[in-house]
């Protein structure tokens, strides 16, 4: 039982996927801000621009 538990405690194969899965939550946060701020300055010139033609 105690050989199980080391060889258990030494297995750093769980934690790399996890920092993997963070990694990933981090890059798709920070997407989301940028597009979210994209988006919303393409919205006001399309709206310039669509009242320099009216």
């Amino acid at each position: 039982m105690t050989k199980l538990f080391a060889r258990f405690a030494k297995d750093e194969s769980g934690a790399t996927a996890i920092e993997y899965g963070l990694i990933a939550a981090l890059i798709a946060v920070v997407c989301i801000g940028v597009w979210t701020t994209i988006g919303t300055n393409l919205l006001a010139r399309f709206t310039e621009v669509q009242n320099a033609l009216n």
